[in-house]
């Protein structure tokens, strides 16, 4: 007898939950912070180091305070001498004047040259595609990038995509933009439908309607 209540209590409260998901109880998440991209400038463009990246710090006559260092995921590295810098939204020479900087209180006018290697960059300065690419990812954005690269990077659509309805998301003076471009005529060979991309951009391609 009491396992039978025990049952039905617990069947019970499934059932609440699944009314309460049904009812869409919960509380929106909300829509995201609108973020500028810290290019602001393409045509001057210099790459930003993001979480991930792989970087090659070398210490001009110090080989023992030279290293090979991961970007956090907290934007920091640490090496020899130094607990944590801030490196994450930088060019490779910010960075280097920075260990400069930090490597003054411990030797002598130090000499420091940064290598930047496994590009990922901030998600900021990503390029974004979603939907029906056939392989949908975030790219890190490179000097006059086009909707072109970004397919061919992608892998093209797949057979399901509504190619020429797909969007391209912008963060313009604050806000958001949205433009139509026209991806399956691109595929297809049609040049004019190619287009610049900037960093921080989400292309979304649909699904088809049969």
């Amino acid at each position: 007898m009491i396992k039978d209540v025990k049952k039905a209590a617990f069947f019970l409260s499934i059932l609440t939950l699944a009314a309460g998901c049904a009812n869409n109880e919960y509380p929106s998440l909300g829509a995201t912070t609108t973020k500028q991209p810290l290019t602001t400038n393409p045509s001057n463009y210099n790459y930003r180091i993001g979480p991930g990246d792989q970087l090659q710090v070398f210490v001009w006559r110090n080989p023992e305070l030279s290293t090979n260092v991961s970007v956090r995921p907290d934007g920091k590295v640490t090496s020899p001498l130094i607990e944590d810098i801030s490196v994450s939204g930088k060019t490779a020479t910010e960075v280097a004047r920075a260990f400069e900087k930090e490597l003054a209180k411990y030797i002598r006018d130090p000499i420091v040259t940064v290598l930047v290697e496994g590009f990922t960059g901030p998600y900021s300065e990503q390029v974004r595609i979603v939907g029906e690419a056939s392989q949908p990812q975030a790219i890190a954005y490179r000097e006059d990038m086009t909707l072109l690269d970004v397919m061919i990077a992608v892998g093209g659509l797949t057979e399901f995509a509504a190619g020429n309805k797909a969007t391209l998301v912008r963060v313009e003076d604050g806000g958001q933009k949205q433009y139509s471009i026209r991806l399956e005529d691109l595929i297809e060979g049609d040049i004019s439908a190619n287009g610049d991309v900037l960093p921080g951009d989400v292309i979304i391609v649909p699904e088809a309607i049969f």
